[in-house]
């Protein structure tokens, strides 16, 4: 099913409400007959900036699924107000107004802001009736089959535009209730737990949630039916007094990749004082999202892309010499390709020199040690300075990975460590990197212990957390003087 990136929806749209402006200025000055000379080029490089940041700073690119287009066509008119007012105030400070012709301009400031509330007006109609088809949809679950739940529900069946598919409650009252009616084990519902209508509750009426007849369990069952049917959603609509049920929920959940909402309740709200998004007047409250949208998102794309194909070119000297020097060296491939985790836990293939005499990719991996006589020579000296590392820039080229973001691990670590380290799959919200705010830290090489892993976890999740372009540089320059001290410095083994 076709599911499109937020983070690339955003920035897309925000180049399109730049060009849009910027098109509607080029096509006034055409049929006015005016010269379109060098100030108006300047006007155009400027505008494109300047709209591109206020229309962010009045909070204009929100998610189409939680919010009215009224409230969007406010954001735009005053987003418009804020770029014409630092345009002018622009002009009259360089003394630049007197090289334009005042209709187009005032045409401009009149046009302009009527077309980008009519194409945003046709975007949502197009994005709503691909949802209501099944296209961009994602599946969710609500935790909570109470008054605040069975809203919600109502909310999202009846606005399939959001594209929203509901796939059920859980709650923890099934329990306390003495006459509950059990039907059927659903084909897909959690291992050992049974489907329960919802009539079982007060407040779930099976007439109102046509083909959502049950409820797939407790609080408890959600992380597996989660991980089980790969939820993208899950809402807590539990009372927050309920505070260590909600806490131990997110934790739980913290060994999947779904996003994960409280919408908390009304007597409530004046408890929250940020980070809530409104749908139809349903207060969401985001726990867990994609930490990279918009324009943080192409800037770290850009990022990637320019310094992986300048290093690329520089080292390219080096990777031959390396590869000649790794199939002489020992019987086998020039490459290690092993099956890593990537964005949102999805499989990927992560390329390395070969290092040692054996390529493992199996269940059970060992990892490399001090000493270890599966390392050869060549790749004793390639793990000290890091060379063995050059292949990835080719995965950052691909888009499977990123210049700077968490290390990936081999599948059967993952699968090992998700069981043993709380939250530790929160770190496949990003792509897996070449480096990383762990390894700049001292966290790095074998992790031998439980204890040792948990460390480099929590410099991930810290790194996940305080994401800025200005730390992902930081990190590279650091990575770069540590690469440098390693291969001068070749007694200080690294593995």
């Amino acid at each position: 099913m076709l599911m499109l990136s937020p983070s690339l929806f955003i920035t897309l749209q925000r180049f399109y409400d730049a060009c849009l402006a910027i098109l509607m200025l080029c096509g006034l000055v055409v049929i006015r007959g005016v010269p379109f000379s060098q100030p108006y080029w300047i006007l155009s490089a400027v505008s494109f900036l300047v709209i591109a940041t206020t229309f962010k700073h009045v909070g204009l690119y929100r998610s189409y699924r939680v919010d009215s287009w009224l409230s969007e066509a406010s954001r735009i008119l005053w987003g418009w107000f804020l770029t014409l007012s630092i345009l002018v105030l622009g002009g009259y400070v360089t003394r630049s107004l007197s090289y334009f012709n005042y209709r187009v301009l005032l045409l401009w400031a009149v046009v302009t802001p009527l077309c980008l509330v009519g194409s945003h007006i046709l975007i949502r109609y197009v994005l709503s009736r691909m949802r209501a088809s099944g296209l961009n949809s994602r599946s969710a679950i609500i935790a909570g089959a109470g008054k605040l739940g069975t809203r919600l529900a109502l909310e999202l069946m009846n606005s399939p535009h959001m594209g929203v598919r509901v796939l059920g409650f859980f709650d923890d009252r099934l329990g306390l209730r003495a006459k509950l009616s059990v039907t059927k084990v659903m084909p897909t519902s959690v291992q050992g737990t049974a489907s329960l209508v919802l009539e079982a509750l007060p407040e779930v009426s099976r007439s109102a949630f046509p083909g959502m007849e049950s409820i797939h369990g407790t609080i408890d069952d959600i992380p597996a039916y989660v991980k089980k049917h790969r939820v993208d959603i899950v809402y807590i609509t539990l009372p927050l007094r309920a505070e260590e049920r909600i806490k131990k929920l997110v934790n739980d959940l913290g060994d999947t990749t779904a996003s994960v909402y409280i919408i908390p309740d009304i007597f409530t709200l004046n408890l929250v004082r940020s980070g809530i998004q409104d749908m139809n007047g349903i207060p969401l409250l985001a726990i867990r999202e994609d930490p990279f949208l918009g324009w943080n998102a192409l800037a770290k794309r850009l990022l990637d892309i320019i310094l992986a194909s300048l290093i690329l070119i520089l080292v390219s000297p080096v990777m031959l010499a390396v590869a000649i020097a790794v199939k002489l060296s020992s019987p086998g491939p020039i490459f290690f390709v092993q099956r890593r985790y990537g964005l949102h836990g999805e499989e990927i293939k992560v390329y390395k020199f070969r290092s040692m005499t054996v390529c493992e990719d199996g269940d059970q991996i060992a990892q490399a040690q001090r000493q270890d006589q599966r390392v050869t020579a060549v790749g004793a000296f390639l793990r000290q300075t890091s060379l063995d590392e050059l292949p990835q820039f080719i995965n950052v080229l691909q888009g499977s990975m990123s210049i700077v973001g968490p290390r990936p691990h081999a599948v059967a670590h993952n699968e090992h460590y998700r069981r043993e380290i709380q939250g530790y799959m929160i770190r496949h919200k990003v792509k897996p990197g070449i480096t990383g705010l762990a390894q700049v830290k001292g966290s790095r090489g074998e992790t031998e212990t439980v204890d040792k892993m948990a460390e480099r976890v929590k410099y991930d999740l810290e790194y996940i957390a305080n994401w800025s372009l200005w730390l992902d540089l930081w990190i590279i320059l650091q990575t770069a003087l540590t690469f440098f001290k390693n291969f001068v410095v070749r007694d200080e083994k690294v593995y």
